[in-house]
This record gives structure tokens, sequence and C-alpha cells, in this order.
């Protein structure tokens, strides 16, 4: 492939902290006025832009990383609260090369109402940071609440705010100073060194720190270019949060590939999901990562016939599809819809990664460069994709790059047969270094061993997966913590939430939300949450009974499984991570704390008694003795 920008070498040496790449192509004189990051903002359907290139990033990150040594010293921790942007992403680059420990994370509303703190509360006293870095207007607001008398409920929260010094991304951005490329000298962060604190999703429970090195976040990035093809021809677009997991990713794969990389807000997004389509077709895109629940949500509301400007998704060579599990129906439906506006069916790209291996870890596009010659060839499991082609046995085929995946019983830490569910363990110099303060759990999860095996460690990803077929396709099947069991005879028999969400969705999709069924398991029962549709009026509670019922019938004949307690709840209800992941566990939680709007519930069969039983030992727990005895009254 023949490149447009002069001077790129395809053997260009790799280096070991992604910052060091950014000098090099600051220097040569075709990448200087090239765009490395553009920020898109969407003002009245009219698409707004600002460039970055990498010249203008590179001398930015100096004064920027200057500028913070005047306050700080190499190895401080620093809270990032700037909200998505071109100053997020200068300020990322800043830290890592002033040789700062960085948290960036969504900044809270500064209100803090809504119980929106906790997570900020949990940030601060785990990592301890010696500084927090965010717009003036922010702090501003910030110092307004510490002074206020309005945080009397929140007396830690005002303390632990008041420890931190407050940086003011304007007063480091703006400076006189003078960066000379042609004597840099790099004195960031070294590649065994972390860089990084990024917290799991919280899809399957409390929200943990794990500790991202530079060296194991450039290998990973080095891993997904090579997977994706990525070069300096790629034009990402990309409207993931820029604080964390693939949409942090895809910020320092950009600049690995000295490619061009399009931004916008997830929140523009949500407003407006045809911005996402007019971007790639705006910008040419080859390539952009989205939620698997992206592709039904554009298909209903991204007014694909309307809008003045017209969608082209020819140039579209990676369309990567995260947040398993991947269902193929979604996915043939999507590239049905838009195949006429120019989408390939061998662009889409389902893929598998966690913040444990510092986000990527494997595709199944392209494997071996042998793209699916058409949709239909990609195979399928309980209608779900694959996201990756392991190694053949007895070949001596070797796995790409240097990332080995296992399927192991989670329990005797033992391979399982091809076929047969396990969990994953990945293998690679793209696993983080453990969880910050969590010692025992760091060995138990980022050392494990195959048993009576001497071989190097494991990361155990929570994952369940099952290898099938000739080709070695993995695919992901749910999160071991989500998994429900359910008692068949003597047989202890396992299945996987999404699978009854599934079936409960397509049940009645008219009338409730997609994405948004959460099912758990209460004792032996188990429990359907799903939020209805936003309704003008009151709706007659013969239809909502109806409703419970036929989710009751069709999940016992689609899956077998009986169904005990179907609580219908109104929109927003159904708790989600910030990129979009149910968080069943605090679904739970919710329900047993009275704290979801109902609209009916209905409990069928013998488990009715147990189910009271569970909800007052959950709070015998927590001692909350107010809330205890308005629960028995009620149940």
């Amino acid at each position: 492939m023949q490149y447009q920008y002069e001077n790129y070498d395809p053997s260009f040496p790799d280096q070991h902290v992604v910052d060091q790449y950014l000098p090099i192509w600051a220097r040569l004189p075709a990448f200087k006025t090239k765009p490395a990051f553009i920020w898109a903002e969407d003002l009245n359907n009219t698409i707004s832009t600002t460039l970055l290139t990498y010249e203008q990033l590179n001398t930015s990150i100096d004064v920027i990383s200057t500028q913070l040594l005047f306050q700080l010293q190499r190895n401080d921790t620093v809270l990032i609260l700037c909200s998505s942007g071109l100053d997020l992403v200068k300020v990322i680059f800043g830290c890592q090369r002033a040789a700062l420990l960085t948290v960036p994370i969504v900044p809270p509303h500064p209100s803090f109402t809504n119980e929106n703190y906790h997570h900020l509360i949990r940030v601060i006293s785990q990592t301890k940071p010696k500084a927090a870095i965010a717009h003036p207007n922010y702090i501003s607001n910030i110092q307004n609440y510490i002074s206020s008398t309005n945080h009397n409920k929140n007396k830690k929260l005002a303390q632990l705010l008041q420890t931190l010094h407050w940086i003011s991304i304007e007063d480091i951005k703006n400076s006189n100073i003078n960066s000379n490329f042609s004597s840099f000298s790099y004195s960031g962060r070294k590649p065994n060194e972390v860089y990084l604190v990024q917290y799991t999703s919280g899809a399957t429970d409390i929200p943990k720190p794990v500790l991202v090195t530079t060296g194991s976040a450039a290998h990973n990035v080095r891993t997904a270019r090579k997977a994706y093809d990525l070069h300096p021809n790629s034009t990402i677009v990309s409207w993931l949060p820029q604080y964390h997991d693939c949409g942090l990713m895809f910020l320092l794969l950009t600049i690995v590939s000295g490619a061009t990389c399009v931004l916008t807000s997830p929140t523009s997004f949500i407003k407006r999901p045809r911005l996402w389509l007019e971007l790639m077709s705006k910008f040419n895109a080859t390539c952009t990562p989205v939620p698997s629940f992206t592709l039904p949500l554009v298909i209903k509301r991204g007014g694909i016939h309307k809008g003045t400007l017209p969608i082209n998704l020819s140039s579209l060579e990676n369309l990567i599809i995260i947040n398993e599990p991947i269902y193929k129906d979604s996915v043939v439906d999507f590239v049905r819809t838009f195949s006429p506006f120019g989408l390939k069916s061998s662009s889409i790209s389902p893929s598998y990664g966690l913040a444990e291996n510092g986000t990527f870890v494997s595709t199944s596009w392209r494997v071996k460069n042998e793209p699916f010659s058409s949709f239909e060839d990609f195979p399928t499991h309980k209608q779900l994709l694959p996201v990756a082609k392991l190694a053949l046995k007895n070949r001596n085929e070797e796995q790409d790059e240097d990332i080995e995946i296992m399927i192991v019983n989670e329990e005797t830490h033992e391979p399982v047969e091809d076929g047969v569910e396990g969990e994953i363990w990945v293998c690679s110099p793209s696993n983080a270094s453990g969880y910050l303060d969590y010692p025992s759990l760091t060995n138990e999860v980022f050392h494990a061993r195959i048993r009576n095996s001497v071989r190097r460690c494991f990361l155990r990803t929570g994952d369940r997966g099952i290898v099938k077929g000739e080709k070695r396709y993995l695919f992901v099947v749910g999160r071991i913590q989500d998994t429900i069991k359910l008692q068949n005879g003597e047989k202890n028999v396992i299945t996987h939430p999404h699978y009854i969400e599934t079936v409960v969705f397509n049940s009645f999709p008219k009338l409730l939300r997609g994405g948004c069924v959460a099912v758990f398991s209460v004792l032996a029962t188990v429990c359907v949450v799903a939020e209805m549709q936003r309704i003008e009026k009151d709706v007659d509670e013969g239809l909502l009974r109806s409703i419970c019922e036929g989710i009751k019938e069709s999940v016992l004949k689609k899956e077998g499984v009986e169904v005990g307690w179907v609580v219908l709840v109104k929109s927003e209800c159904v708790p989600k991570t910030t990129s979009g992941k149910l968080q069943r566990w605090v679904a739970k939680e919710k329900l047993l704390g009275g704290k979801m709007k109902v609209l009916m519930e209905m409990r069928f069969g013998k488990d009715v008694v147990k189910i009271k039983h569970e909800v007052l030992r959950n709070f015998d727990v927590k001692k909350n003795d107010e809330i205890r005895s308005s629960l028995v009254s009620h149940l």
C-alpha cells in the first residue's frame, strides 16, 4: 500500500512509550500540519470543527508538562476533571510527559446532587491525588461548593475537595515556552512505570482502580494497530468517552498510527445519533469504534433520510463493535440498512477487551489479512458473533503478537476442551500491573496459573467464553458474576442473563426499551426488571399485567427458564455504566432497596416467600431500620 505522506516508513521502529511518537511525527514535514485530532461540535444540526495538528499537539504538550512541573513533582498523582474535548487530549499526554500519574474520570456536576459524587469520593480516597486539573468555571463552582453551607450532608466530600491543589487548564496551556524538537530528550514516564489509573466500568461490581504502565499501554495499542491495519491514511471517528477504556485507547492508537481522529462527545451522539453517520461521511472515516447498543439505536433514531448532509459509508474499513454480547441479528439489520449507503459487510469488526488488559484483547476481523467475503461467512454461537480466532492446536500456529488466550475451568484452573464454556484467561505484555491497594485480589486476578503448569502468569478476565469450530473461533458468552445458576433435577444449570433479556425485549419491542432490561437472581428466583417506553398518559393496569405474564411465558418457551418476579419500571430506571453496559448488580440493589419507579410488578410461584426473606436480609446487612420497616409493611 502506498501512503500519500512522505517520510513514512512502514517499518518505523516502535517506541516503548506512546508519547515518544509525537515529537517524531512533529518533525516530519508531511505531518507538521496534518491533523492529529479534530473536535466536532454539533451546533443546531451544523457541524463545527477545531483542528489540532501533530506539531500543535506536541508543542502544547511540551508547554503543559513544563507548567505542571512548576507546581508538582515527578510521580505525583493528578486527578483530571476536564470535560471531553481537545483540552482533555492535551492534558492526558501532558501529564505523561511530565512523569505524573494520571486519574482521568468523568467530572460530576459540581452541584453534587442526585448522589453523583460517590465515585469521586472513592477515587480521591483511593488514589490520594496531589492536584486536580479542570476548566476555570468548574474550579469556581467547586470552590463555591466548598465555601457554601449546602454540603452539610457531604462533609467528607468537601474535605476531600479542599485538600486538592486545583490547577486551571487555561493557566497551564497558555505560555510563551518554545519547544525545541531537535534537542528533545524524553524524561516522562518510563515503560515500567504506572502512568494511568483506569477504573473498571462497574458493570459487575464497584469500579476498581487498574494500574496501567506506559509500556503495557504502548504494547496494547501497537497490537490493536496491527489487528485493525491502521496507518497514516486512516481516519478514525469516535464519540466514546475519552476518560477511560476504548475511548482513551483510541487517543493513543491515533498517535501510534500517525492517523487522524475526529472526536465528539457522547452527549452529542445520544442527542442526535445521525451526527455519527454525518462525521463518518464528512471525513471519509476508515475506522470507528462503537458499543453494540449503537447499531439498533441508530437504526431507530438515526434519522437516516433526514438532514442536509448525505450519508456515505463507502470509505469505512473497520466498524469496531465492542461491549459483549454481540448478537448477529442486530449487526445484520445494520448492514442491510446501510449497505445502500456504501457500508461493506467486510468492515464489521467484532472485538473484545477489558480495562485489566489495557483495553484491546482481540478481534475476529481479517484474520491473517483475509477478510470474510461476505457477512454471512461469520460463524455464530447461540446467535453471538466471534471476537477472536485462536491458534490451531498441534499445528505450531502462532497467535497474533505475543498474546495467548485460553479457556479455563474457573474452579479447577485446568484448560477446557473446545466446545466447553469456561473463563477466558489472557497472557499478554498488555496486562496491567494490578489493582491499586488490592494486593490479594491483584494476585488472584493478574497472577493466575494453569494447574500443574509452570508457564507464565495469566489475567483472569471474569468473562466466560467458548471456542468452537475447526478454525477455533472464540465467543464471549457472558460474565461470571452475572451468571444465573438454576436447578434442573439434580444438575446445576448455568445461564447468562443477556439471553433472557433478549427474549424479554423481543416479546414486546414496541412497549419496552431496547437495552434496558436487566435480569438477575434473588436466591433461586429469576427476576426481570424492564423499562417501559415513555408514555404520555397512564397505562391500563390490565395491559401491564398482560406484559408481565407474557414475559414469563416467552422466557419459559424460548429459554426453558421459570421467571419468578417481573417488574415493569419507568424509563431511565435501569442503571448503566458511562459506556452503556448494564449494571445488573446495581439494578438488584435498587429493586431490593425500593428505589425503582415501579409501574407494575408480579411474583409467580412458591418463591415469593423466599424473595421476601432475601429483601429483609438485604436490609439486615445494611442496618437501615427505617427502610426495613416500611418494606415489611409493603410486603
